[in-house]
């Protein structure tokens, strides 16, 4: 399954216009039920679902973008949708800021692997330089869609098997943990796990022989996530962390090591 397979045209909106949170919502399902096989659905259903969503946390991710998304049990195919809001909405977005851009999900509930992926990978498009810009410029649905699939299309779902590496991905930026995150979420064939750990700082600060190389409190966020990966995606996997967090040599935040495995099976669950 790529993106191109379940983004619907005739599931995107150019250039509209909301008062607030809920006229989204009620869009998003207007736009989802014209899919053709999720026609039968209520409107209401779906409106529903998207708004429990919501009240877990707003998908208003930053910079302009939200994902709206849920599952249904009733669905059995992806619907993937698009609306362009130029002059922006209210939609209690992680950064504050107002909306621009909707990349809507209505999932089949039992497929919840491929569902994280697929957010994943919408979520790596949107990350890329200019993409919101590019997007918003475009003028008609069919301009949307090959704004948002210019590039590689993703495999949401790889079953190959293949030599695995172990990657770890030493973090000390809340900000760069969570976008490092959702693009190594979407690396096919990929299992993640996350630790939360301490930073040595926070100890040696309070030894008394260590205690004058810290002015202020040492900052206390750092995790790890560790990733098992195909050995022959781990350079795009690299990649990836460097499109987020720039050159990987130069930062002072994020370190990756990477060591091949003599044997590696089973899977996580996201």
């Amino acid at each position: 399954m790529k993106l191109a397979e379940v983004l619907r045209k005739e599931c995107i909106a150019v250039n509209a216009s909301f008062s607030n949170k809920n006229e989204v919502l009620r869009e998003i399902a207007r736009l989802a039920g014209k899919y053709k096989a999720i026609e039968g659905i209520d409107e209401e259903d779906i409106l529903a679902e998207l708004e429990a969503r919501e009240s877990l946390g707003s998908t208003g991710v930053g910079k302009g973008v939200a994902i709206p998304h849920c599952r249904l049990k009733s669905v059995t195919e992806f619907v993937v949708g698009i609306i362009t809001i130029p002059s922006g909405v209210e939609f209690e977005s992680v950064d504050g800021e107002k909306v621009r851009l909707i990349v809507f999900i209505i999932a089949p509930e039992v497929v919840s692997n491929k569902h994280v992926r697929l957010l994943s990978v919408i979520s790596q498009k949107l990350l890329a330089p200019k993409a919101l810009e590019t997007i918003l410029a475009a003028q008609t649905p069919e301009g949307v869609y090959n704004s948002i699939l210019s590039g590689k299309d993703e495999e949401i779902n790889g079953e190959q098997k293949t030599l695995k590496n172990l990657l770890h991905v030493f973090i000390q930026n809340e900000d760069l943990f969570r976008d490092i995150l959702q693009v190594l979420a979407g690396v096919e064939s990929s299992s993640l796990v996350v630790a939360g750990v301490e930073n040595a700082g926070v100890y040696l600060s309070k030894m008394p022989l260590f205690a004058s190389f810290w002015s202020d409190e040492p900052s206390d966020f750092s995790r790890i996530i560790i990733a098992v990966v195909d050995k022959n995606l781990t350079n795009e996997t690299i990649r990836r962390i460097e499109s987020v967090s720039g050159d990987l040599n130069k930062s002072l935040d994020v370190m990756v090591t990477v060591q091949e495995l003599s044997y590696a099976a089973g899977s996580l669950s996201a």
